[in-house]
């Protein structure tokens, strides 16, 4: 009997183990251009084994030794299916996808969910649909203020339905509309439509309005102020609408956070200063007879093992919008990989926020990564979104765990879409003015689409001494929260102010590219009580102005009358004569509230554009590619190509393939 036993065990251990046994495939993703595809989708057929693939479109994945097929996929490429036959590389490439789509079919049915966490509950719709090449799934969640009595109402589903899903513009799907049909059946909904069901626009997005800056005559407005900005959400938001296959809406495309979301190769700081100015001048790659100012300015650097300990307060909306995969789900996994950077002497609470807020764990070590990881792999989402009362709570947890001469930061991540107690941009502003000046930092990581809330996230970030990005998926996670975590979480330097005087000799006229939303007065300059950026360990910032000299017509000037009561006279000093422009620079130690100032001449020593080094180049190109997103008037004789070429010959090293991704979207726009 006992033999018996031994030999039922001995196999039952051997189909456990042929059960689990696996393999790992490697490989890479392109385009048909070979290009690397970063965020691809890989998973085993018939399962939800999976991954995506790196910055470099490779990956790596363990798969059961019983996997016959991998699918490839990635959005705007063909699917592709892959036959494993025993290898332990697969390299594929995509195909674009050029064939239209006949027929969509969305199955919908109603389910009521309750889930009790801070004391409120959330009533939700999903939504699967399928298509000849596509099959997604999009879950819609109720937050309407009369919520369905019955679970079976066709009627209450099918005003869901028509308040969540476009199809080519039409909110309303009763009946037929702009040939889609629409049947329902025991508590089934079919929409059945001969064009695709995809979303032609931001949908409830909302993002503050760009007035582009024009240029100004140098005699009558020598002096340009404005606050540095460290803020990269523009591109990566840009990024996610381009790689869904739409424009971005041109008041999403900031073109000094384009620019910013690039590092660039500045010498470190050696002197007292904890940031060094460098700048290049030469002609202007959309407008020859210009000339083009470049300004980089490079924060000290500083080994992370080397950063004082954190106090962190994670700051999660789980409300009812924030369900999406690309919301609450990428969310909780971006914080695993930074709890999974901290050290043993940082610190981590989690504050969530629905319809209430609330403590989910207390300041907890970094040595107990576990202990957090499990915190954050329980968060559910669902309720309305009381945004306000999480900041507050979130401020007071950081206070009282306050570390001094420490990094004490609260990390907000939400999808911007506040909607109980204050909520509103001058609400929130006000709210996160009066927490600056615990002096606690605020970092914003915006997800999701469609009710995305970007001006929201940017006022707040602006406003609080703070950063902000935009997460669109694991790899841009990685980024902000790993690879430049120094830059991401400790400040060091605060508002940053530029003043830039110019050379009436030499410059008719200037133009700043972006920063729109960061001009200053003049007089600002000198005011420490005027809010301006903050700037990270390691962090890169690039400005660019574009110039017209002194004798070049252009059709953006036009002449000014000569003043009557006083007299506006360029220098004769000769020791100017070689001077473009002189800047100055204001900030303040992140401990300290009395600003700090320094002068860096810049000499008139203008290049070739070929002679220029790949920092110069480089920007141009993202300021080119941004000003043709937004249409601007001052690149109207430009286009995509010559975005291209600019950048492919200027992305040097390019170690983490960013720079490759980026011409690869250009040519996507183009």
């Amino acid at each position: 009997m006992k033999q018996v036993i031994f030999i039922l065990l001995i196999i039952a251990l051997s189909i456990a183990q042929s059960m689990n046994a696996q393999i790992t495939i490697t490989g890479k993703i392109t385009d048909d251009n070979g290009q690397a595809l970063p965020g691809a989708t890989i998973v085993v057929k018939g399962t939800t084994i999976g991954i995506i693939s790196d910055i470099n479109g490779e990956y790596s994945l363990n798969v059961p030794d019983s996997a016959t097929v991998l699918i490839f996929s990635f959005i705007g490429m063909k699917t592709d299916q892959v036959k494993i036959k025993g290898r332990s590389v697969i390299n594929v490439s995509l195909d674009n996808e050029n064939c239209a789509i006949d027929e969509v079919v969305v199955m919908a049915y109603g389910v009521r969910r309750e889930k009790k966490a801070l004391g409120y509950s959330v009533q939700s719709v999903d939504v699967s649909g399928s298509s000849r090449h596509n099959n997604y799934r999009r879950n819609i969640t109720n937050n309407r203020k009369k919520s369905n009595k019955n679970k079976n109402n066709k009627n209450s589903i099918s005003s869901d339905i028509s308040n969540m899903l476009q199809i080519r513009g039409n909110s309303s799907l009763n009946g037929k509309v702009a040939g889609v049909q629409i049947t329902s059946s025991k508590g089934f909904i079919k929409i059945k439509s001969k064009t695709p069901l995809r979303d032609e626009n931001p949908n409830n997005e909302s993002y503050t309005r760009i007035n582009e800056n024009e240029f100004k005559l140098v005699k009558a407005s020598p002096l340009s102020t404005f606050s540095i900005d460290v803020d990269r959400a523009s591109y990566s938001n840009v990024r996610r609408f381009i790689n869904n296959g739409q424009k971005p809406p041109q008041d999403a495309v900031r073109v000094e956070e384009m620019i910013n979301y690039f590092n660039y190769d500045y010498p470190n700081p050696e002197q007292e200063h904890p940031i060094a100015v460098i700048n290049e001048i030469a002609e202007c790659p959309w407008k020859p007879k210009h000339k083009l100012l470049h300004i980089g300015i490079q924060a000290r650097k500083i080994a992370t093992d080397e950063l004082p300990p954190s106090n962190l307060v994670f700051l999660i909306d789980v409300s009812g919008s924030m369900s999406s995969a690309n919301k609450l789900p990428l969310l909780k996994n971006a914080f695993k990989l930074l709890t999974n950077n901290l050290r043993e002497s940082d610190r981590v609470a989690i504050v969530v926020y629905a319809g209430a807020a609330g403590v989910v764990l207390p300041s907890t070590y970094g040595i107990n990564k576990q202990k957090i990881i499990e915190a954050l792999s329980k968060l559910e989402s669902g309720g309305s979104t009381a945004g306000g009362a999480g900041i507050n709570l979130a401020y007071k947890i950081a206070q009282q765990n306050f570390v001094q001469s420490g990094n004490n930061r609260v990390i907000l991540a939400t999808d911007g879409d506040f909607n109980v107690g204050a909520s509103s941009n001058s609400e929130m502003e006000k709210l996160i003015k009066e927490k600056k000046e615990s002096g606690i930092y605020l970092t914003c990581l915006g997800f999701g689409m469609g009710n995305y809330k970007d001006s929201k996230m940017e006022t707040l970030a602006d406003k609080g001494n703070g950063n902000y990005a935009y997460i669109d998926n694991i790899q841009e996670a990685q980024k902000v929260l790993v690879n430049e975590f120094g830059g991401t979480l400790y400040t060091v330097a605060k508002d940053v102010k530029l003043q830039i005087e110019f050379n009436p000799k030499k410059v008719q006229a200037y133009r700043l590219v972006g920063y729109e939303n960061r001009l200053l007065a003049d007089e600002d300059f000198n005011n420490d009580a005027k809010d301006a950026g903050e700037i990270g360990a390691g962090h890169t910032v690039t400005a660019l102005y574009e110039i017209i000299p002194v004798g070049v017509k252009s059709q953006f000037i036009s002449s000014v009358d000569d003043l009557k009561y006083q007299k506006v006279k360029a220098s004769d000093n000769g020791q100017y004569a070689d001077e473009l422009a002189n800047v100055k620079i204001r900030y303040k130690k992140p401990d300290k509230m009395k600003s700090v100032k320094f002068v860096v001449p810049i000499k008139d020593n203008e290049l070739a554009l070929r002679s220029t080094s790949d920092n110069f180049r480089f920007s141009a190109s993202v300021a080119l590619f941004g000003l043709l997103l937004r249409e601007s008037k001052f690149v109207s004789e430009s286009n995509y190509q010559q975005v291209i070429s600019l950048a492919n010959n200027s992305k040097g090293k390019d170690t983490d393939g960013y720079r490759t991704e980026f011409v690869r979207l250009v040519k996507a726009v183009q």
